[in-house]
């Protein structure tokens, strides 16, 4: 596959599974108003015959019981109670709704496979299935309640308010699937299985990296700055930014610098959080490109001599009222070819708050942290942004430099990144039958070079 060139690439594994292909669900209504004998071709076309011989045992066993004695009233749970069920020696529990489910004897006949109904356990299905359009089927429904166990107890029908006194109160609800290296920043990343189980990442199964509390911002009232050289400005709304400049899309990969963190501190501790080998995912972003823009505030490639710098400072602030900021080269930034977006749209919808509603920067090929969120301010200057996460983070140093003795000046701001590679399936120490395997994994490439050869 040959990308345009800037953008960054993400080799994905193989298709999804059986059961969970993407596609119309009407396809699969084939069953009689009122009655089952539908069923069965409608289950083995989504589940496979051996799921609907052990579904069929079970209705069998389940109907004779339901004959033998009148069904009691089902007991009450808590979401506590409930998440204290996630391996089949503990018993394997989900809740749909207010139900709460024991689904341990279907794990194994799962057409996705048993890791993937796992993801769930203890939890709720719905973020799940949302994924699947499969599973919205009346059939699929109809399998889930020949497992039910109990209810949930009314209080737990919602999740508790939050703190209005905790700064991160206000962050959006997150993908039950992702593994949180932190809550406060919040910072996840996909498992590896769901990783590669499509090229484009899902919205919401994006690796998140945050450094401070998600800004709630309104659409309708938020204005960006762009500052050119010599005081000319531009303040655009959201629907001028829609409307002025052209729409541009770009299939890019964005990267964490700590990717692999845990991996590293295998061989010598490393500080910074954990992450495994999901901080890295791929999108389809839509917006206007940063040169575009520029140009109508007036920037020029021959505005100045030397080396120039596009400055970006996002909405997201600490406590003292100071906010995230980074900068790339102004000759990226002017590059038709790096195709650096202002981006209002990821995957055909708009941003997530989480990944930077309503504008970002994407910068295709460059380490995530200069594709800065809930953009506020873009400004042309002679020298690179004074932010801290630019002057004294994201820089590489030699093995023999620790933290006692790192002078972060002496090193230039991380932008590209050399090729990463990884294998998401089977994951190490997995027990895998004898014969022919299937491997997952990914390769990309920074600064839209290709991928040779993994």
């Amino acid at each position: 596959m040959r990308l345009p060139r800037g953008c960054s690439r993400l080799a994905a594994g193989s298709a999804a599974p059986e059961g969970h292909r993407e596609g119309n669900p009407g396809e699969h209504r084939e069953a009689t108003p009122g009655g089952h004998r539908g069923a069965a071709p409608v289950l083995a076309a989504l589940l496979g015959l051996g799921v609907v011989v052990a579904y069929g045992e079970r209705r069998r066993r389940t109907a004779q019981a339901a004959q033998a004695a009148p069904t009691p009233p089902f007991p009450r749970y808590t979401r506590a109670e409930v998440a204290q069920h996630r391996t089949p020696a503990d018993r394997v529990w989900v809740t749909y709704g207010t139900d709460v489910f024991d689904v341990t004897e279907f794990v194994e006949l799962h057409p996705g496979g048993p890791d993937k109904i796992l993801l769930a356990a203890g939890g709720a299905l719905e973020p799940f299935w949302a994924l699947y359009a499969v599973h919205s089927e009346p059939h699929v429904l109809e399998l889930l309640r020949e497992y039910k166990v109990g209810e949930l107890s009314p209080e737990e029908a919602a999740p508790p308010p939050g703190d209005s006194a905790d700064p991160f109160a206000g962050d959006p609800p997150r993908h039950p699937a992702l593994r949180v290296n932190s809550a406060k920043p919040f910072n996840a990343e996909p498992p590896p299985e769901l990783l590669t189980q499509s090229f484009l990442t899902p919205n919401e199964l994006f690796f998140t990296r945050n450094h401070l509390p998600v800004p709630a911002v309104d659409a309708a009232s938020y204005r960006l700055r762009v500052e050119g050289p010599g005081g000319r400005a531009l303040s655009l709304s959201l629907a001028e930014l829609r409307r002025r400049f052209p729409k541009h899309e770009v299939t890019a990969t964005l990267q964490c610098a700590g990717n692999r963190r845990s991996e590293m501190s295998r061989v010598r501790p490393v500080k910074g959080l954990a992450w495994d080998i999901g901080a890295i995912s791929t999108a389809r972003w839509g917006g206007a490109r940063l040169r575009d823009v520029l140009l109508a505030a007036g920037v020029r490639d021959s505005t100045e001599n030397g080396e120039w710098h596009v400055c970006f400072e996002g909405l997201d602030a600490d406590a003292s009222g100071t906010p995230y900021g980074a900068s790339i080269p102004l000759k990226r930034a002017l590059s038709a070819d790096a195709e650096v977006l202002l981006a209002y749209e990821m995957n055909g919808r708009e941003l997530p708050r989480d990944h930077g509603f309503p504008v970002r920067v994407v910068v295709p090929g460059v380490v995530g942290a200069r594709s800065v969120k809930w953009l506020r301010s873009v400004a042309v200057s002679p020298e690179e942004s004074p932010s801290h996460w630019q002057q004294n983070d994201y820089k590489g140093f030699c093995p023999s430099v620790d933290w006692d003795s790192v002078d972060f000046g002496a090193a230039p701001a991380i932008q590209e990144l050399p090729v990463q590679s990884a294998i998401t399936e089977p994951r190490p120490g997995a027990a895998v039958p004898a014969g022919e395997l299937t491997v997952k994994g990914y390769a990309w490439s920074g600064g839209g070079r290709e991928v040779v050869r993994v």
